[in-house]
C-alpha cells in the first residue's frame, strides 16, 4: 500500500467507511499478516483526519483483524495456523456442552423456530454477503447457548469467535458452503427436537471441522496468491 501517491483512495467521511475498506483489505490480504501500518499512513492513504482512522482501528483491533503496540503503530495480526486450530478445538468442547443444555432446556417452540430459520428449502434470510451470514451463523450457534441461559459458556464461545472470525468469514465466501450450512443447522435442530444429543454432538464436530478446514485452506490459497501478485508487481519482467 503506498500511502502517499497520487493512487490513494479519495475522501472517505466516515469511521465505518475506513472500517469497510481497511477490513476487506486484511481479508483479501492486500495487507500482510505481521505487516506494520500507522494511524499516519492510514490518513494520507484515506485522505482523511486520524480520527476515523482511530475509530476504524479500534474496532478492528477489537475483531482481532490487527493489534495495537503503543508507540509502534499498529500490526495486522499474525495467521498462527496451529493455534487456530488449537481454538476450534476449544469451540468444539464448549459446543457440545451446550447441545446437552439446549437437548434438555429448550423448548420445542424454541427449537422449532430455529429450524424454520435454517430451512434449506425456503432459506429465510438467506445472505450471500460473507461478513453478515458470518453473523447469522454465530447468532444461531449462541442461541444454542443461550438456551440453556448460562452466560459464562456463552461468554467463552464469543470469545473463541473473536480469535477464529478473520478466517471463519473466509467460509461464508462459497455459496455451496452457505447451502451445507443451512442443512446442517436445521438438522441440528430436528435431532434437538428428538432430544439425541449424541447425534446431534456427532453433527456438530463434523459441521465445525468442515468449516475449519476449508477456511483455512482457502486462507492459505488467498495468501500464496496474494504474495505472488505481489512480487510479479514489484518485478514484472519474471
Amino acid at each position: 500500500m503506498t500511502t502517499t501517491s497520487a493512487s490513494a483512495k479519495p475522501k472517505v467521511a466516515s469511521a465505518k467507511l475506513v472500517y469497510n475498506e481497511l477490513r476487506s483489505m486484511i481479508l483479501n490480504f492486500e495487507l500482510y499478516p505481521g505487516r506494520r501500518v500507522t494511524e499516519t499512513e492510514l490518513a494520507a492513504y484515506f485522505r482523511v483526519s486520524r480520527t476515523p482512522i482511530r475509530e476504524a482501528v479500534q474496532r478492528l483491533e477489537a475483531e482481532g483483524y490487527l493489534t495495537v503496540r503503543p508507540k509502534q503503530g499498529c500490526f495486522i495480526r499474525e495467521l498462527d495456523i496451529q493455534r487456530i486450530r488449537q481454538y476450534y478445538g476449544v469451540r468444539i468442547a464448549l459446543e457440545m456442552r451446550a447441545l446437552d443444555q439446549a437437548a434438555l432446556y429448550m423448548t420445542d417452540a424454541q427449537l422449532t423456530q430455529l429450524a424454520a430459520e435454517w430451512d434449506p428449502d425456503t432459506q429465510p434470510g438467506r445472505e450471500d454477503d460473507p461478513e453478515r451470514m458470518e453473523e447469522r451463523d454465530e447468532s444461531f450457534h449462541l442461541r444454542l447457548v443461550c438456551g440453556e441461559a448460562n452466560r459464562v459458556l456463552a461468554e467463552y464461545l464469543r470469545d473463541v469467535n473473536n480469535h477464529i472470525r478473520v478466517i471463519r468469514r473466509l467460509d461464508f465466501s462459497d455459496g455451496q458452503r452457505i447451502d451445507e450450512t443451512y442443512r446442517e443447522h436445521h438438522q441440528l435442530c430436528q435431532l434437538l427436537l428428538e432430544r439425541d444429543a449424541g447425534a446431534a454432538k456427532q453433527l456438530m464436530v463434523r459441521h465445525i471441522e468442515r468449516s475449519e478446514n476449508f477456511a483455512k485452506t482457502l486462507t492459505l490459497t488467498q495468501l500464496a496468491q496474494s504474495r505472488i501478485r505481489s512480487r510479479l508487481a514489484q518485478d514484472p519482467g519474471h
